[in-house]
This record gives structure tokens, C-alpha cells and sequence, in this order.
């Protein structure tokens, strides 16, 4: 998955698709702990994933902050 996908997606949509991927990497650990994964590279991918999901997430936090603490300002 690449950043810019992410940037069309909304909060709402973030923080689901990131509990997807913590699950999954719930899932791929638990087949690692008793010798059934397949795919040991998926991990570093969902992890590298649930990353960029999280900056998105911190990202639109932080304009939302910005937005709501410059529109009393304005104001005034």
C-alpha cells in the first residue's frame, strides 16, 4: 500500500483499515509461533502499512487541531 493511496481515505476509513491490519498481524504472528507461515515477508509489510496508516491518522489529527484552533482567532 502507498502513501498516496492513503490520502484519499478518511479518518473513519483509517482507523478501520488499520484494525484490518493489526489483526492480520495478529493472525501471521500466531501462524509464525507454530511453524505455519508462509509468507514470513507479509509481516514487515503490514507493519510498514499499520506506519503509514498511523502517520495519515496523525496527520489529519493535527489539521483538524489547526482548524479548530485558528477559527476562534479569526474571530475575534
Amino acid at each position: 500500500m502507498k502513501f498516496s493511496e492513503l490520502k484519499d481515505l478518511t479518518l473513519q476509513e483509517l482507523l478501520a483499515k488499520s484494525r484490518e491490519l493489526r489483526q492480520e498481524l495478529f493472525n501471521l504472528r500466531l501462524q509464525q509461533a507454530s511453524g505455519q507461515l508462509e509468507k514470513p515477508h507479509r509481516i514487515r509489510q503490514i507493519r510498514r502499512d499499520i506506519a503509514r496508516i498511523e502517520t495519515r491518522i496523525t496527520q489529519l489529527r493535527r489539521q483538524r487541531e489547526n482548524k479548530q484552533a485558528n477559527a476562534p482567532a479569526q474571530s475575534k
